[in-house]
């Protein structure tokens, strides 16, 4: 382990729309990073350090030790991102996927979780929303060209975010480094049985590129949507304005569907709602303990997380949107097909 120090989201509606926890020092002081002057990604203008910088994409590394205990191994990273067609966004990522790639692991196991940071310029972190533990001794900045390693208990199920927690928080999430860690309850979910579909689906944000201003002022350009594969074979998407529209989620006449939902942000709130059906059972931010029946539509505030489960009875596209429909018309909208 290397040095590292101490830190701290039908048809007409269709064709209508479609028309860094703050850081504190330990043994060795961390240089505040100040916030880049506003940027104009139109002008490929990017932090220095950055310019040119494209990592490939590396997979996260998972692995099972015992019964209860996961390996872990995540990277921090600089690649650029299709957010829009045409329009790249040179993110800060964690494994080249903005959002991150979906982490899944039991209710009650230890997590042993390694952060290597391949960023030449900037310290990064990592907190999940899922564990109980220090922040200031398991949320900690690793340096550039570092790695840190810690250790953790995940005691309650859910569907957790996890982010970059280095200092200007905001900065590092809405630059791309935010994502989704599933923890599978003990006893599953009453209504497992019943499942004959499942997907994560991610909401967050895209502002100006790199503008720290924009970032905790403005309206932000893009909202959208993304998933995640729980499985080999299924999708796996950054978080852009198109693929979960080119390339519907699926399903039969009759399933019944579950969603693992997570609102990442940073800044805004998803009414999360699926148009056409009605949400058998919710569960709050994944919780079993935590279920509403027959909601139309469940809030999500920035990080807030559920699972929904619905059944879908004809064929046909059906929306998923937030119900602030200004973010839907910047491009927060999934279709899930729904065949014979």
């Amino acid at each position: 382990m290397k040095k590292f120090a101490a830190v701290g989201l039908s048809g007409l509606l269709v064709a209508g729309i479609l028309a860094g926890c703050t850081s504190n020092s330990a043994s060795e002081p961390v240089e505040k990073i100040t916030p880049p002057e506003s940027k104009v990604e139109s002008a490929s203008e990017v932090f220095g350090p950055h310019e040119g910088l494209h990592q490939e994409p590396i997979p996260l590394k998972m692995e099972r030790v015992g019964e209860n205990e996961v390996n872990i191994e995540m990277t921090a990273q600089i690649t650029d991102i299709e957010i829009d067609k045409g329009k790249m966004y040179k993110a800060w990522t964690f494994n080249g996927e903005a959002p991150g790639p979906v982490i899944v692991v039991n209710e009650g196991d230890i997590i042993n979780f390694k952060l290597v940071n391949m960023d030449p310029a900037i310290p990064h972190s990592m907190d999940f929303h899922a564990v109980h533990t220090s922040p200031s001794k398991n949320f900690a900045d690793i340096m550039p060209n570092e790695d840190g390693t810690f250790t953790y208990p995940a005691t309650k199920p859910g569907v957790f975010m996890y982010h970059c927690g280095t200092d200007p928080i905001v900065s590092h999430i809405a630059n791309g480094m935010h994502g989704v860690i599933i923890v599978k309850p003990k006893d599953g979910y009453p209504t497992d049985a019943e499942i004959d579909q499942e997907y994560l689906l991610i909401q967050n944000e895209w502002y100006a590129y790199n503008d720290y201003d924009a970032f905790i002022n403005d309206e932000p350009e893009h909202v959208v949507f993304s998933t995640k594969a729980l499985k080999e074979g299924d999708l796996n998407t950054n978080g852009d304005t198109f693929s979960l529209k080119e390339k519907p989620l699926q399903a039969k006449v009759g399933d019944k569907v579950r969603l693992y939902i997570n609102n990442v942000g940073p800044n805004e709130v998803s009414s999360f709602h699926v148009v056409g059906t009605i949400m058998d059972d919710v569960y709050v931010d994944g919780n079993p303990a935590n279920v509403l029946k027959g909601m139309q539509t469940i809030m999500l505030p920035a990080s807030g997380g559920a699972v929904v489960e619905f059944t879908v009875t004809e064929a046909g596209n059906y929306p998923i949107v937030t119900h602030q429909f200004k973010h839907a018309s910047k491009g927060a909208i999934a279709i899930l097909e729904v065949t014979e």
